[in-house]
């Protein structure tokens, strides 16, 4: 498959977008050495921007970047892409309103998921971001689609972004990469709080009518619109 001219431009800003937004998983320190990503896919194509595997994150550059199709095979690149791409390529196949998806090993969230334990909603922030409870996904092993049938198993019907996979990590979504960013900020954030919380005694959850009402301002009237 070839990227054809009226798409270059596209991906020049995609592939720009994708490199900066790695910054961000440095700066709130989700991930370590080489591991974690984030993808983005191409508005209008069957396509998705993504970071190499196993490039230190400080010589990530948007020339570096990864373009691949939804069945996660290089269009575009001169590097191996993620060894995360066919899981995220088949998010993108089976959950069309995701533009962006980021996978991060985040310490608090990740200590979640080797406990196998969802992320109790027992926080404004939580019911803001996540709609309730951030939940469990299934182990899986990393290499082929299975991760990618896991997060699209569990996130489906979910009104969380993102997912603590059993065992590995947080895989957030989103409508842009950049929100997926955002909510794998917010997860780490909420784990963190709610593992302190619980060193002091038992959280109290929010009522589910007050996190219904919580997560409809914040999704459709906070901030500027």
């Amino acid at each position: 498959m070839t990227v054809v001219a009226d798409v270059q431009e596209a991906l020049r800003g995609l592939r720009r977008e994708v490199c900066a937004l790695h910054e961000q998983l440095t700066r709130y320190q989700l991930v370590v050495w080489t591991a974690g990503n984030v993808s983005a896919r191409v508005p209008g194509h069957d396509l998705m921007v993504i970071k190499p595997s196993g490039v230190s994150y400080d010589e990530l550059t948007a020339e570096n970047m990864v373009v691949c199709d939804l069945d996660g095979r290089v269009v575009e690149g001169d590097h191996a892409p993620s060894s995360d791409t066919e899981a995220q390529a088949y998010v993108y196949r089976h959950l069309p309103h995701v533009g962006g998806v980021v996978h991060t090993h985040s310490t608090y969230a990740t200590a979640w998921a080797a406990r196998g334990e969802p992320v109790p909603c027992v926080l404004t922030m939580a019911a803001d971001e996540f709609g309730g409870e951030i939940p469990v996904g299934p182990f899986a092993i990393i290499g082929d689609d299975s991760i990618g049938r896991g997060i699209v198993e569990t996130l489906r019907d979910s009104r969380s972004p993102a997912v603590l996979m059993r065992n590995h990590g947080v895989f957030t979504i989103g409508p842009t990469a950049r929100a997926a960013v955002k909510a794998a900020v917010m997860c780490e954030d909420v784990a963190r709080t709610v593992h302190v919380a619980r060193q002091l005694g038992e959280p109290i959850p929010v009522e589910q009518h007050h996190v219904d009402a919580l997560f409809e301002r914040y999704q459709h009237v906070y901030g500027q619109r």
